[in-house]
C-alpha cells in the first residue's frame, strides 16, 4: 500500500514541508534510506544523515532546525518516535491475519475455540480451556487444561502456558515464553528440600506484551499478576506471588524475588535485580543493574546496589575508580604518623 505525505499528516496530525503527492510504501532508517521510504528524526546525534537521506519523506520534531536545505519531504511533528509507532501499528494491523486451524493440531474436546481463530500445526491446546475470538496460536505452542485465553492475543511458537492460568485481551507472548511454571518453594529438612507445591494461577490483564524466553512463575496461592499495559522483555524472571503495576515496563534480564509488588508505571533498565517480600512504589525508575534489597517510596530515579541518586551514584563511581591510589596515600601517611609517634 503506498500513502502520501498529506495523508499521513492528516494521519497524525503533522505539517508537510514539500511535495504533499510524495508516496511511499516502506519504512528505513535514515543513514539507510531509500526512494519509497518513510523515515524519522527525533534524535539530533542523527540530524546529518538528513541531508543526504534517500528516504522519501521524513518524519522530524518540530525543534529540530536544519542548516540547509533537503531533497526529501518533510512532516513536522511534535514528536516524530511517537508518529512513527503509530505509523508502524497502522502498518502492522494491515497485515492480513492468519485463520484457521491446521489439521496438526491437537484441540482437546473440551476445548472451547473462539471464531477467527488461528491455531498452528503441533501446537496443544489442552481441556477445558477457552480460546478467545480472533486469537493466534502459532505452531508447537502448548495451552494447558483450564487455561483462559482472551481475544486478539497473539501465542507465538514454543510458547508454554501451564494449567489454569489466565490471560485477557490483545496479550503477546513471545517465543520460548513459560507463563505459569511452578515458583521456586522448597522447604530444607534435615536430609534434603521438601517442594512445596504451587497451587496457584498466573494472572495476565489486557494489552500486556511478553518477550521471548521470559518465565512467569505461579503462585504458591492465589495468583501471580501482570497488570493491563505491562510491557517484559526477552529473559526475564518473574517469581511466584509477585505483581506488576499497570503499565510498567522492564528491560532485559530483569530478576523479581517472590512476593515482590511493584507499581504502576515504573521502568527498570537491564538486570535490576529485586529482593523477595518488598514494594516499590508507583513512577520509580531504575538504572541498569540496580541491585534492590528493601523498599522503595515512588516517584524517583535511582541506580545503583542499593539505589541512590544518579548524581550520587556517579560521583561514587568516580571515587571507586580511585581507591587503589587512595588505599596506597593512606598507608603512606600512617607510615608517616607511626615516624613521627616513634620520634
Amino acid at each position: 500500500m503506498e500513502f502520501t505525505a498529506k495523508q499521513i499528516a492528516s494521519y497524525i496530525g503533522g505539517k508537510v514541508e514539500g511535495d504533499d503527492n510524495a508516496t511511499v510504501n516502506t519504512f528505513a532508517k535514515i543513514e539507510e534510506g531509500k526512494a519509497g521510504a518513510i523515515s524519522f528524526l527525533s534524535n539530533p546525534k542523527y540530524i546529518h544523515y538528513i541531508y543526504d537521506t534517500e528516504s522519501s519523506i521524513v518524519l522530524i520534531d518540530n525543534s529540530m532546525v536544519l542548516d540547509k536545505p533537503v531533497k526529501a519531504t518533510l512532516i513536522r511533528v511534535d514528536n516524530a518516535y511517537e508518529c512513527v509507532a503509530k505509523l508502524l501499528q497502522l502498518y502492522e494491523s494491515a497485515k492480513p491475519k492468519k485463520k484457521g486451524i491446521d489439521p496438526l493440531a491437537s484441540i482437546s474436546p473440551s476445548a472451547t475455540v473462539g471464531n477467527d481463530v488461528y491455531i498452528g500445526a503441533f501446537a496443544c491446546i489442552g481441556d477445558g480451556a477457552t480460546i478467545g475470538d480472533g486469537t493466534q496460536i502459532y505452531p508447537h505452542a502448548v495451552v494447558g487444561d483450564g487455561v483462559t485465553v482472551g481475544s486478539g492475543c497473539i501465542i507465538y511458537p514454543n510458547v508454554t502456558i501451564y494449567q489454569g492460568c489466565q490471560l485477557g485481551n490483545n496479550v503477546v507472548v513471545h517465543a520460548g515464553a513459560v507463563i505459569g511454571a511452578d515458583g521456586f518453594g522448597f522447604a530444607p529438612n534435615t536430609e534434603c528440600y521438601d517442594k512445596i507445591p504451587q497451587i496457584g494461577i498466573v494472572t495476565i490483564e489486557d494489552n500486556v506484551e511478553i518477550g521471548a524466553n521470559t518465565c512467569i512463575d505461579r503462585s504458591t496461592m492465589g495468583s501471580t499478576v501482570i497488570r493491563k499495559g505491562v510491557k517484559l522483555d526477552n529473559l526475564i524472571q518473574v517469581a511466584h506471588n509477585v505483581e506488576i503495576g499497570e503499565n510498567t515496563v522492564m528491560s532485559a534480564q530483569v530478576g523479581i524475588a517472590g512476593s515482590t509488588k511493584v507499581g504502576a508505571w515504573c521502568m527498570f533498565g537491564g538486570q535490576v535485580g529485586l529482593a523477595g517480600h518488598i514494594h516499590i512504589g508507583d513512577k520509580t525508575f531504575l538504572g541498569a543493574q540496580s541491585g534492590v534489597p528493601g523498599n522503595i517510596k515512588g516517584d524517583q530515579t535511582l541506580i545503583g546496589t542499593p539505589p541512590m541518586e544518579p548524581k550520587a551514584y556517579f560521583k561514587s563511581q568516580a571515587i571507586f575508580r580511585k581507591l587503589p591510589e587512595l588505599y596506597k596515600e593512606i598507608n603512606e601517611l600512617k607510615k608517616q604518623v607511626d615516624e613521627l609517634k616513634n620520634k
